[in-house]
């Protein structure tokens, strides 16, 4: 499977994601098995993911500026890619979007986290002082708006650009999307914070019920095989 997408960033962000001496470029290269090459003049610079498998063959990476995925002929499903492949892209984009390569890299040490991107101009429109409300909202004063929101959840965000984005696991990241949506559209900070201190009592009190449910079942179990081995000797007795 050869497998190829480009992920536009910011040219302020291009720093970041090379890294002092190009240790962040080199580290998700090596994790991640794949190829990053970075092409552009313009303030979005295009950088293309690339598999290792498709690095000998490819066509320079700024000739195919759409995404694409292709199939080779010993593999016909996306599923034969290597998940970190996604997880490459993923990681730029979080970078593209604000995260630190620290926060982004847990996207890749964990795979059962995603990322969640808001265009906050979906919700505003083009208005630069509605964007610039919205942001001061959702930031908060000295962050703390975004810093409780991250406490509550345990979701990453970053609010950059024209950009809210998240990184999670699935529930961590909807939660997190519902507050910022929340916010977005006028709710107080104080009815969202509630809202989250609910979610989190309620998914604590899951937690610990599935947990009795395990521990009883693990119980009948015990009994049910001491049950079993009493009856046997019980019949050796007999005979």
């Amino acid at each position: 499977m050869e497998f190829r997408q480009v992920v536009k960033v910011p040219r302020d962000r291009i720093g970041v994601l090379i890294g002092k001496d190009g240790m962040v470029k080199e580290m998700v290269e090596k994790r991640c098995n794949v190829k990053l090459y970075i092409d552009g003049n313009d303030d979005d610079v295009s950088v293309a993911i690339v598999s290792k498998d498709d690095t000998s063959t490819s066509t320079p990476p700024h000739t195919t500026p759409t995404p694409t995925v292709s199939t080779s002929s010993t593999s016909t499903s996306a599923e034969a890619i290597d998940i970190n492949v996604f997880k490459a892209v993923e990681f730029v984009t979080a970078i593209a979007r604000g995260f630190s390569p620290d926060r982004a890299m847990r996207l890749i040490n964990d795979e059962e986290c995603m990322i969640n991107v808001i265009n906050l101009k979906d919700h505003v429109g083009r208005s630069h002082n509605a964007l610039q409300r919205i942001k001061g909202r959702l930031i908060g004063s000295n962050g703390k708006a975004r810093r409780l929101m991250e406490e509550l959840t345990g979701a990453y965000i970053s609010v950059y650009g024209h950009y809210v984005a998240i990184i999670g696991k699935a529930e961590e990241v909807r939660l997190a999307g519902e507050a910022v949506t929340m916010l977005i559209n006028g709710s107080m900070h104080s009815t969202v914070y509630n809202m989250l201190q609910k979610a989190r009592r309620r998914a604590k009190m899951e937690r610990l019920k599935l947990w009795e449910d395990e521990e009883d079942v693990g119980y009948l179990d015990a009994n049910s095989k001491s049950d079993v081995g009493s009856g046997s000797s019980g019949g050796d007795d007999e005979v």
